[in-house]
């Protein structure tokens, strides 16, 4: 599997341990995809309380039907795509019921508590106030003052039935631009990210992102990704950065937060105002990465154990240094968030680590995050 390591954020840039992505940049952008918003085609299946989801998979299209194809997406899904204002910084948003909720990244509402979101267009502010941010998975959840008549919620796909090569749309407010659409393909599925968390980032580590070519610039972060079936299938959150450039953008190469991965966060939140099941896997500890005799990375070592989790009842203590989880070597503490990321609670597993100049492994059952 393929793990990029990213720094996040409006104006961070990410770092890529593939030699050509060396830093990434947390940008928003809005994918679009057909059956997204009411009058797309497409069976919607119920989901949260006025939002809808569905299963069914992109169609292809003939050639002469792309363009044609191209703009009943933007019409349809275009209205659903907010800009929003936190304190001195803008980002994008995603209109996620007709209650007024909608969804964007945790680092594009920082932390702030109240937002001025602008509806596509439209010159008309809103006021928003922050139901929940979820900085672990780099997402969060706004609700506007009012609602106004005629605010369409977007429809998400199921991002597990993304294909590389499927065409998509990324809409959001790049630089400030509000609405505006830039087309491409998906790239890739399965990658796992982790942003910085300086800058402004929120240091998540994310599974499942879906790669796409489509362009995302800072302003973009939070939008949607769609496809031409007009269900939104990521929430774009980074972007890459080739340093080599003077670090500029690197051209065709970011990633958007699947979505499976938002509506879940999103319905919890909505329904409960926070997080209560976060389906990330987690060792019950408190770490921090050590260094070798060669000044490299070398593991992390524990500094606490949380009583009763994974690590506590695998008799792992503070002071040990864990290097391996599963097939993995760990040598940062990012290493092992990244293990993680795609690991599933109750999983069972390895853990390797040194105590008092031993090695030792044991066997692990992973708690929740």
């Amino acid at each position: 599997m393929d793990v990029l390591r990213a720094r996040d954020a409006r104006r961070g840039r990410l770092r890529a341990r593939s030699p050509a992505l060396r830093r990434l940049l947390p940008v928003a952008v809005l994918a679009v995809v057909c059956g997204l918003l009411p009058g797309c085609s497409g069976d919607a299946a119920p989901g949260a309380a006025g939002r809808s989801t569905t299963a069914r998979a992109a169609v292809p299209l003939q050639p002469g039907d792309l363009q044609g194809a191209y703009q009943k997406v933007v019409r349809n899904v275009l209205p659903s795509v907010v800009q929003i204002q936190a304190g001195d910084h803008l980002g994008s948003g995603v209109v996620y019921d007709d209650r007024g909720h909608v969804v964007t990244n945790a680092h594009v509402v920082g932390n702030e508590q109240k937002f001025r979101v602008t509806i596509a267009n439209s010159e008309v502010e809103l006021g928003a106030t922050l139901v929940s941010s979820y900085p672990q998975q780099d997402l969060a959840v706004v609700k506007l003052d009012r609602v106004p008549d005629g605010l369409r919620a977007a429809r998400f796909g199921d991002s597990g039935k993304v294909e590389v090569g499927q065409i998509v749309l990324a809409m959001g407010s790049p630089l400030g631009l509000s609405s505006s659409v830039t087309e491409g393909i998906v790239s890739a599925t399965g990658r796992t990210v982790s942003e910085g968390n300086d800058d402004g980032g929120t240091g998540a580590t994310i599974a499942n992102m879906v790669q796409t070519s489509a362009a995302i610039n800072p302003g973009n972060s939070g939008g949607a990704l769609v496809g031409l079936d007009g269900l939104v299938i990521g929430i774009p959150t980074l972007a890459a950065v080739e340093p080599d450039l003077g670090g500029e953008a690197a051209p065709g190469i970011g990633f958007a937060i699947p979505s499976s991965t938002v509506t879940n966060i999103a319905d919890q939140i909505v329904k409960n105002g926070r997080v209560t099941d976060s389906g990330r896997a987690a060792l019950g500890i408190t770490g921090r990465t050590v260094v070798g005799g060669d000044f490299q990375p070398d593991g992390v070592a524990v500094v606490e154990v949380k009583d009763g989790g994974a690590a506590d009842q695998a008799g792992i203590r503070s002071g040990d240094v864990i290097t391996r989880l599963g097939d993995t070597d760990i040598t940062t503490l990012t290493s092992l968030s990244e293990a993680l990321a795609v690991e599933q609670p109750g999983d069972r597993t390895t853990v390797a680590y040194r105590r008092n100049g031993n090695s030792k492994t044991v066997a692990v059952t992973l708690g929740e995050l």
